[in-house]
């Protein structure tokens, strides 16, 4: 099936942006959640290859969403979304575990290639 991937962004308009992007670059989106919650519940049933987690969402935001998807599968490989004025938000979701971080407003290009450094990284270590 290739790379797998879980998108979690509060917007629906985000979710868009990063299925096309990922889909164009040879990902294949397995699920879309809207909260932490719910992506902590899609991460369980489906288990992706990588997440991509915004940080700011209601019900639980990413950083907690990713505590928890680390406390399931330690190896798991989250990437952060954020706006360029949560930094420090940005600094406590690497200290949770997210293994990398792209900035809002992101282009196709640069989602790709954190994706695949992520997984090319984690590839090398095992």
């Amino acid at each position: 099936m290739g790379k797998t991937v879980l998108i979690a962004d509060d917007s629906m308009f985000m979710r868009w942006i990063l299925q096309k992007a990922l889909t164009d670059a040879g990902y294949h989106v397995v699920g879309e959640a809207e909260n932490g919650q719910i992506a902590v519940e899609l991460y369980q049933k489906l288990h992706p290859d990588v997440v991509t987690m915004d940080i700011t969402m209601s019900v639980m935001d990413g950083i907690k969403a990713t505590e928890a998807i680390l406390n399931l599968d330690p190896d798991a490989r989250v990437v952060m979304c954020s706006a360029m004025g949560q930094k420090s938000l940005v600094r406590e979701a690497l200290e949770a575990g997210a293994r990398d971080f792209i900035v809002k407003p992101f282009n196709p290009k640069q989602i790709a290639e954190v994706m695949d450094k992520v997984l090319e990284s984690t590839a090398r270590s095992c």
